[in-house]
């Protein structure tokens, strides 16, 4: 059923490598794999479920975790047909338009988590520094902005060096390193001048995701600043309160990055397959975890999470 990988010679395919060396033991990665994908789904859609059908939570804050939910949402299913595939042992290949198309909607989607975890930083800068006019500032129709900033910022300046994927000649083995398709693992194969799109991915790596951490440090630089100064320790630690579920999440998307940057860069040593792990984590650990962040941590989403699943007490 899972038979040994060899390099393609169609020149319109590219073969996904998967977990190599673990093949044997795909029926067994199955099941935790099954059941994240699972999770992931579930637990975003639950979170859409409640935000969407609770008048309380119509409110910028939650705006914000909707499409970050959404966001988490998009990733899962923009790569579990490829990870699962390969598990189950139906697919090995995958045409070329169908990996950019999905390099397109992972690099998109990460820059997209990135900038709205910025924009949920500045709604809890507006909320702990300026109280009295975060609902003049943070105005319906002001998501409504921010969400379609988001969504073009994220996918129109990624669009260029994908795009260009389309037009490179590939004549190295058409063997991808990952169970699905990454920008940087095209590259690797392709055989046509690739620096401009390496410069112009490294710049648009540093103008989003270097940038919106940067931005994101000052932002709570600034709530601490804020903190700090308020008398009593109740409102502190109140105020404190309503960030640990934005800190968390992250922590939770930027640790993984940092962690498959370092072992990118200084782990060419270690087997092969540590990379793969760490992609999978990168791609699979933020959408899993948002889900239960704020189902513990925020308590308007818990209460509404509990109502769907009422406990009989006898």
């Amino acid at each position: 059923m899972f038979a040994p990988l060899s390099p393609s010679t169609n020149t319109s395919f590219f073969l996904l490598t998967g977990f190599s060396g673990l093949e044997q033991q795909y029926p067994w990665l199955c099941i935790p794999f099954s059941s994240i994908y699972a999770m992931v789904l579930l637990g975003n859609c639950m979170v859409l479920h409640v935000i969407w059908t609770e008048p309380s939570l119509h409110q910028p804050m939650f705006y914000l975790l909707a499409i970050l939910a959404f966001t988490d949402l998009c990733m899962g299913l923009s790569t579990v047909h490829t990870v699962l595939g390969i598990l189950w042992g139906l697919i090995q290949e995958i045409s070329l338009d169908s990996c950019i198309a999905q390099s397109y909607f992972i690099h998109g989607l990460s820059f997209m988590e990135s900038s709205v975890l910025l924009a949920m930083a500045f709604d809890r800068y507006i909320a702990i520094c300026n109280p009295l006019r975060y609902s003049s500032i943070l105005t319906n129709s002001r998501i409504i902005k921010i969400g379609l900033t988001i969504i073009g910022r994220s996918f129109f300046f990624i669009t260029p060096p994908i795009m260009r994927l389309k037009l490179f000649h590939y004549c190295h083995p058409h063997v991808l390193s990952h169970s699905f398709c990454l920008h940087q693992d095209l590259l690797r194969l392709a055989c046509s001048d690739i620096q401009i799109n390496s410069y112009y991915a490294l710049m648009l790596v540093i103008c989003t995701l270097l940038l919106d951490a940067v931005l994101i440090l000052i932002s709570y630089i600034l709530i601490l600043k804020s903190v700090l100064a308020i008398a009593s320790q109740e409102e502190r630690h109140k105020s404190f309160q309503t960030c640990i579920s934005h800190i968390c999440a992250v922590l939770v998307f930027y640790i993984p990055i940092i962690s498959l940057t370092m072992v990118h860069r200084f782990g060419k040593h270690l087997s092969p397959i540590v990379s793969v792990l760490m992609g999978n984590i990168y791609i699979l650990f933020p959408p899993l975890m948002n889900p239960i962040i704020y189902s513990v941590k925020t308590q308007q989403i818990r209460s509404r999470i509990l109502r769907l699943f009422p406990l009989k007490r006898y």
